[in-house]
């Protein structure tokens, strides 16, 4: 069993910023892609940000320039770094953790967090 942890979200003015964090923990064999989703009310939800294990993170163009994810291979754990936030970033932001070699979150997500809301508003 894999678990997910998020924590870092909150109410926070526009314009300013916050980080997320998510560690997992559990009987973990091998993390390929850990990144973010994010659902907005009334909308789908979206990859906003991947960073796979040797690779190149990508980003939804919306957050480009705006948000950063790293990751730390030894305690299992990704960040977001979320600048120049907008009221449209307001959404529940879920840690996502994909196990399988080569193959990125936007085609399989095999963990998943219980998310965390991010509200942007003055």
């Amino acid at each position: 069993q894999v678990q997910l942890v998020e924590s870092g979200g909150g109410l926070v003015q526009p314009g300013g910023s916050l980080r997320l964090a998510c560690a997992a923990s559990g009987s973990i064999s091998t993390i390929y892609a850990m990144g973010w989703y994010r659902q907005a009310p009334g909308k789908q939800r979206e990859l906003v940000a991947d960073i796979p294990t040797g690779g190149t993170p990508i980003y939804a163009d919306s957050v480009k320039g705006r948000f950063t994810i790293s990751r730390d291979n030894a305690a299992n754990t990704v960040y977001l770094q979320m600048g120049s936030l907008k009221p449209e970033d307001t959404a529940v932001y879920s840690c996502a953790l994909g196990v399988i070699p080569s193959v990125p979150l936007y085609r399989a997500v095999n963990y998943w967090g219980k998310g965390t809301l991010v509200t942007v508003s003055s």
